[in-house]
């Protein structure tokens, strides 16, 4: 469920005093841990460390990312892959042809 119109846009106040003391352009990431703020067009060009409950990860806005949360763009689970031996035995195939296709590659 959205925002109501008439409160406009949640975007921590600490976190808009961090973004007037840094230029986009420095490269600098902006730590936060404000995963509820709204991307606003004032944040486009600047780097982000957004925390996903473990570590921080790193968002360059770009604008069609406005109108979004900071939050979605740091996930905070993180896929294992399905399967068990025979996914396992599967995989060491696929890699030991893609070697021998990149020596008989280097042959030629």
């Amino acid at each position: 469920m959205s925002r109501s119109l008439k409160k406009g846009p949640f975007v921590d106040p600490k976190l808009l005093e961090k973004i007037a003391k840094v230029k986009p352009e420095s490269g600098e990431a902006i730590k936060t841990w404000s995963r509820a703020s709204e991307i606003a067009p004032e944040m486009v060009g600047y780097i982000f460390a957004v925390h996903n409950g473990k570590t921080f990860i790193e968002v360059r806005v770009v604008e069609e990312m406005v109108g979004h949360r900071l939050g979605e763009f740091s996930l905070t689970r993180k896929f294992v892959r399905h399967g068990g031996k025979i996914q396992k035995d599967l995989e060491l195939k696929a890699a030991d042809t893609q070697k021998k296709q990149a020596v008989a590659a280097k042959k030629k």
